[in-house]
């Protein structure tokens, strides 16, 4: 018998609950039955994503939500400050660049991150620029920045910011309205514990002013002003993932009954543990700033991570993930978001010191899952 075990970083596993809520008999998306999941959700996603902004729902996933965000509020006379620190960085950039917005994409080396004062130093250089978008957890490199300080830098310069919480909503302390953010993206597959679908966006005022000010709108599907037209009715301008959004609910209920405090908790525990557990192993954190909501080790020498990975899931069903473009085979990523635990990661770290022993690497065998067990304990 083999149970399977998802540590990927999104898609994230599903409580039970959630599964079966969306397994139930439904009906059609255009009925006050639908509309009051829509009601629902929106509120809780408030609550959830701390923020009293409008949150609008996207049927597609996180880049669909970001998409929409970029396009709806970059109109002509604007320019966007992509900070690429890792692959979906990148990925910002790349969008805008597509959409003929005008952008200056600013590299930062993967697995490190970028100050709040680098930050204001390139504002200081292009008066031009109306708006920053930055990764709080870049997925990619398992590596967080400084939100909180990047939004003060922002509001300072009077700079609308944008911000991929794609890893971090629902994990991470996440305080937008208090830092400065005007736009929080996320998607369902990560901490929200829902299957791939559904995109969500928090619009401040600012951003709002920016959106409606943009007349030459670019997106069709991903228009925001059709999409908060109908969302004021509860409702969505196009077909909606409408099961999705029934799960949706009763996975925000789940959260919001642990609590936040108590969730952010949580992730950081099993972070810690998974970081004590590579540094006992000879696997160190990839990292310079390390994200709590996924964590990236280096594998020891002659080891492949592919061969990790291979084994992780064939002997034990473990799920986990490499690394992407440049890192492809040079760290192994485990996720801390979603339907998992402090005791589900210490039988993850159990499987890999297994599967390492086995491929005859040089360790104490048990010395991971001590220090993961101490990590968690001193955090109790």
């Amino acid at each position: 018998m083999k149970k399977f075990r998802l540590f990927t970083p999104g898609p994230c596993a599903v409580p039970e609950e959630v599964l079966l809520e969306m397994s139930r008999p439904f009906h059609h998306h255009r009925t006050d039955w639908f509309k009051g999941f829509m009601k629902a959700a929106a509120e809780k996603l408030q609550q959830v994503l701390c923020t009293r902004h409008e949150v609008i729902i996207v049927t597609g996933s996180g880049t669909a939500a970001a998409e929409a965000a970029i396009v709806g509020i970059h109109g002509p006379g604007s320019k966007l400050l992509t900070i690429e620190a890792g692959k979906f960085g990148q990925r910002w950039g790349e969008i805008a660049q597509q959409h003929g917005i005008s952008v200056t994409r600013h590299a930062v080396e993967w697995g490190d991150t970028i100050s709040p004062e680098q930050v204001a130093e390139l504002l200081r250089k292009d008066a031009a620029i109306t708006a920053v978008m930055v990764v709080h957890s870049e997925t990619s490199t398992a590596t967080k920045c400084d939100l909180q300080g990047i939004g003060k830098v922002c509001q300072q310069a009077g700079k609308l910011l944008l911000a991929d919480c794609i890893t971090s909503a629902g994990a991470m302390p996440l305080k937008p309205d208090e830092w400065g953010v005007d736009v929080v993206i996320t998607g369902s597959q990560k901490a929200l514990m829902l299957p791939p679908g559904l995109g969500f966006v928090a619009i401040s005022p600012r951003a709002w002013s920016a959106i409606e000010a943009n007349k030459s709108q670019r997106a069709y599907y991903l228009n925001l002003n059709k999409a908060r037209k109908s969302a004021a009715e509860n409702d969505t301008p196009f077909t909606p993932a409408h099961l999705l959004v029934r799960g949706l609910v009763k996975a925000l209920d789940v959260l919001l009954e642990e609590g936040l405090e108590k969730v952010w908790k949580r992730v950081a525990s099993m972070a810690a543990a998974t970081r004590a557990a590579g540094s006992a192993i000879g696997m160190p954190v990839f990292s310079k700033s390390p994200s709590d909501s996924v964590t990236a080790l280096k594998p020891p020498a002659g080891i492949a991570v592919k061969d990790i990975r291979t084994d992780l899931e064939e002997r034990y069903g473990i799920e986990s993930a490499g690394g992407q473009d440049q890192l492809k085979g040079k760290i192994l990523r485990l996720g801390h978001m979603g339907y998992v635990d402090e005791m589900d990661t210490i039988l993850a770290i159990g499987a890999l010191e297994q599967v390492l022993y086995k491929r005859g690497h040089k360790f104490e065998l048990g010395a991971g899952v001590t220090a993961a067990q101490k990590s968690i304990a001193e955090r109790s």
